[in-house]
């Protein structure tokens, strides 16, 4: 049986005002209830990232017609306000990747796109979400690029992650890499974590014979019209990217150790 494809999206943050360096990361509040509006009137089911795993991967079941899942990084303050009415709205859930460290304070690590004050999620807001049926997943303590740090730092980070958001909402069993970056080692320190998934970028459709640990995810950018939108989900130009990039992450990687991130223009593993 052939694969069957999956759009997993990936948002940030879903905001009107924002540093334009950040303008591709943030989606209108009024763009973004369009785009929910599209995924209701076409019929789509959405799934959190663990409803997924343990429906296609653990049980093997194929997936309803017409799946999406909607994830969104970092756990920024406006998911609560300005993303969760209108997923309410539309009968839709979604998970939500908590950068654990910085929760009741701001995006610090977003200095260079001139978003360090941006406000996080809160405790309250986080444990509110969780019991209304939104997923709250792991993405790190510290918003570390975990593939360019040694394996005890990463270990840490992520365990911390899981056990803070653990305390607060009860078991945690997705995660999502910081910026996107792993490796086949970052990926068995997950799952040794005690995580069943984690999601990856890659700009891509996801698929039910995907890698559980590295799944694919689309990213929605600041402007994507409804149109596109609907062009995305349905994986027009976003095919599996299985085999993609294999030579260019190695020296991406070796560049952001040294601190050479900025001389490779607008270049992302993913």
């Amino acid at each position: 049986m052939s694969a069957t494809p999956i759009p997993i999206l990936l948002y940030h943050s879903v905001a009107d005002d924002c540093d334009p360096r950040f303008a591709e990361w943030a989606v209108s509040p009024e763009l973004f209830a369009a785009q929910m509006e599209h995924l209701a009137d076409s019929g789509y089911t959405a799934l959190t990232v663990r409803e997924l795993v343990y429906r296609v991967f653990a049980r093997r079941l194929a997936p309803p017609d017409r799946t999406v899942v909607i994830t969104f990084d970092d756990g920024f303050a406006d998911f609560y306000t300005d993303a969760w009415p209108a997923l309410e709205r539309h009968g839709l859930s979604a998970t939500v990747f908590v950068t654990s460290g910085a929760v009741g304070a701001t995006s610090t690590w977003l200095a260079d796109l001139g978003e360090a004050d941006r406000p996080m999620l809160t405790w309250a807001q986080i444990e509110e979400l969780a019991a209304a049926g939104i997923e709250i997943g792991a993405h790190g303590h510290e918003h570390l690029q975990l593939d360019t740090v040694p394996g005890r730092r990463a270990w840490s980070d992520i365990m911390r992650s899981k056990h803070t958001l653990e305390r607060s909402v009860g078991l945690v069993e997705s995660f999502a890499y910081p910026h996107g970056y792993h490796t086949a080692g970052l990926k068995r320190t997950v799952e040794r974590a005690g995580f069943l998934s984690a999601c990856a970028v890659k700009d891509a459709m996801s698929a039910s014979d995907d890698d559980r640990f590295a799944l694919a995810r689309i990213v929605v950018r600041g402007g994507t019209s409804v149109e596109a939108f609907g062009e995305m989900v349905r994986g027009i130009h976003h095919d599996h990217p299985r085999g993609r990039r294999i030579v260019a992450r190695g020296v991406w990687r070796a560049a952001r150790r040294v601190g050479a991130e900025p001389l490779i223009a607008r270049v992302r593993q993913r």
